[in-house]
């Protein structure tokens, strides 16, 4: 739109809409039109990200045709960021920094010493006469 066309819009919405509307008018507009570019911005990283996740997977179809051997570098690098997002699942907190907490902000000494043996098993199971 040119300048002009601008201006006849905004003359129209000023004599339609009168100047004590006229703000909340271009305020609710202008988040109308915010929040369709942040759902097309959101769609198209799904979208990316889906088509990435299939890129990998008929990559790795074809790795296992071939049984692993001989493989070029694309099935290779295909390969190992599988094997990094597996990693990442299986351990999600394995990369991050361990947070350090203030005394007051440490549990009570109660709920450590019931923690602080998670392997040990008590045998509650009555016994059996035989």
């Amino acid at each position: 739109m040119s300048f002009w066309e601008l201006v006849l819009c905004g003359v129209v919405a000023l004599i339609v809409l009168g100047p004590e509307r006229l703000p909340g008018a271009i305020r609710s507009v202008s988040q109308f039109i915010n929040g369709v570019r942040q759902f097309g911005q959101q769609m198209k990283a799904e979208l990316g990200d889906e088509l990435r996740v299939h890129e990998l997977h008929q990559k790795l179809k074809d790795a296992e045709e071939k049984g692993l051997l001989n493989l070029t570098p694309s099935e290779l690098t295909a390969l190992a960021e599988l094997r990094q997002a597996a990693a990442e699942v299986n351990n999600p907190y394995a990369g991050t920094q361990p947070v350090t907490t203030s005394p007051q902000a440490e549990a009570p000494p109660a709920l450590t010493a019931v923690t602080a043996e998670p392997n040990e098993q008590k045998n509650d199971k009555p016994t059996q006469p035989q």
